[in-house]
């Protein structure tokens, strides 16, 4: 059974930092693409980063150099280092793997982290 457990939400304010993780089980993250996602209320489930299996990021707008995506295979982590947060960054975010496009339709999800940014 596969498992994805995110951590390190919490609450910071305007311009701090946070770094969010997920550790894998039952998958070889290595094995496949894998990024982050996130969705604030009421919004749609938008893309934050994908790390490819060469080790490439993509960024989505919103986030690019703000946002750092990355992956200890040793560990089977993924994380998401987070800088100069902003209020509309305040959403769940989510952590998955294994997608054919590497941007969509990815087969494994965590269970969310909640970031919430103050202004």
């Amino acid at each position: 059974q596969v498992q994805l457990v995110e951590s390190g939400g919490g609450s910071v304010q305007a311009g701090g930092s946070l770094i969010l993780s997920c550790v894998a089980s039952g998958y070889i993250l290595n094995s496949g693409c894998t990024g982050w996602f996130r969705q604030a209320p009421g919004k749609e489930r938008d893309w934050v980063a994908t790390i490819r299996r060469d080790g490439r990021t993509n960024y989505g707008d919103s986030v690019k150099g703000r946002f750092t995506a990355s992956q200890d295979n040793a560990k089977n982590t993924l994380y998401l280092q987070m800088n100069s947060l902003k209020p509309e960054d305040t959403a769940m975010y989510y952590c998955v793997a294994d997608s054919i496009d590497c941007y969509s339709n990815f087969h494994y999800w965590g269970q969310g982290t909640q970031v919430t940014v103050s202004s």
